[in-house]
């Protein structure tokens, strides 16, 4: 798997496999992953940083994590939801 779905799953490991599944059959859903390892890479680079912006770079990237995480979450809410077959059986 890419380093983008593994961002993803770093920050999801209860549900890599879902994850995983969600990955091979969405593109919005590849692209949200590599948003998210984007966001946070960013963030590590401006939590090691010595300029002065420092502080706000840092807490804009820290969120823009916490609302991709949000978006990914919700995806895999919406892709986890398992229809079942309600036809009931005839009695015997």
């Amino acid at each position: 798997m890419d380093k983008s779905v593994a961002a993803a799953q770093r920050s999801f490991p209860e549900r890599c496999r879902s994850i995983e599944r969600l990955a091979a059959l969405s593109d919005d859903f590849r692209d949200l992953c590599t948003d998210l390892a984007d966001a946070q890479a960013a963030l590590q680079r401006w939590e090691i940083s010595p300029e002065p912006i420092r502080e706000q770079r840092c807490a804009e990237y820290a969120e823009m994590v916490h609302c991709l995480s949000g978006e990914i979450e919700t995806a895999l809410d919406k892709a986890d939801v398992i229809p079942f077959d309600i036809r009931r059986q005839k009695p015997t």
